[in-house]
């Protein structure tokens, strides 16, 4: 497919079974283009547990468009416990991860891509990182993407004759955002789950959201050593 970003899942369990997922992306917009349900369950629909800061209407935008784009996940591990183990690999057009953990581990890295990439006003200012996809990050990891995502944006501010954000005042206000969209969700993913593999999943995203803006500031002083050859 022309103009497409590939991100490519598969998950093998010890009994052998497996599931797989090809994630794609407008290499433009970097929003989600896979394969929407033909026919949308109850908890898709945008006014069922609808996020506390969502702008949209149920009368402009029937369905969730997050829920819209889980919903095969969803489907495919709702009988699955988060603490079971399974071989992840990740293949894209760069490189292949591969890593053998739990599966909310291994789902949170897919859930991540589509709650960015699917339209939600709220989460857009995180898709750079789909970009630059590091499945399995570290909290460590995740920060200094963060802060260099969000360093890079303020340059684009600054050409653009914005004052650019040099002190990362804004993360917490961004990150308060994805909070609460991540909190409202999980209640969609109750309904829709009968085991925690998702729900469990979703909540690991979201304790990385929580500590993000927390632990910028120390984070970087602690590695402000490996920049002294800027000063």
């Amino acid at each position: 497919m022309e103009s497409c970003l590939e991100i490519h899942y598969r998950y093998d369990f010890s009994d052998g079974r497996g599931e797989e997922f090809a994630v794609l992306l407008d290499t433009d917009t970097l929003t989600w283009i896979g394969e929407k349900p033909f026919n949308p369950p109850h908890w898709t629909k945008l006014e069922h547990e609808q996020c506390t800061n969502c702008p949209f209407t149920p009368e402009k935008t029937p369905y969730c468009p997050i829920a819209i784009n889980m919903f095969h996940i969803v489907e495919r591990f709702k009988e699955f416990f988060s603490y079971e183990d399974v071989d992840v690999t990740v293949t894209t057009e760069e490189r292949i991860y591969r890593k053998q953990t739990s599966l909310q581990q291994g789902l949170s890295s897919l859930i991540g891509i589509i709650m960015v990439s699917s339209g939600c006003p709220r989460m857009e200012k995180l898709k750079p990182m789909v970009r630059f996809h590091l499945p399995f990050a570290s909290l460590e990891e995740t920060v200094y993407r963060t802060v260099a995502m969000y360093l890079v944006s303020q340059y684009y501010l600054n050409k653009s004759g914005v004052s650019p954000d040099l002190e990362l005042t804004g993360l917490e206000e961004l990150y308060g955002a994805v909070g609460e969209v991540n909190t409202c969700f999980a209640n969609r993913l109750r309904e829709a789950a009968k085991k925690d593999a998702n729900l469990n999943a979703l909540v690991n995203l979201h304790c990385f959201a929580e500590m993000v803006p927390l632990s910028a500031e120390e984070m970087l002083e602690q590695i402000k050593g490996h920049f002294s050859a800027f000063f």
